[in-house]
């Protein structure tokens, strides 16, 4: 995963992304993960971890 253009961690599940954001200072409550001009999906999207 990827904030603001810098490298953060791996993101395996909804709980992951919304940690990695608090970490790089951004409130998860801010972004909404279906919102594709916040987000850009690879391999999936926000209703799919594997």
């Amino acid at each position: 995963m990827t904030v603001l253009g810098e490298p953060v961690g791996v993101a395996k599940s909804p709980g992951d992304v919304e940690e990695l954001l608090r970490r790089a200072g951004i409130n998860p409550d801010d972004v909404a993960l279906d919102d594709p001009d916040l987000i850009e999906w690879r391999g999936g999207g926000p209703e799919v971890w594997g």
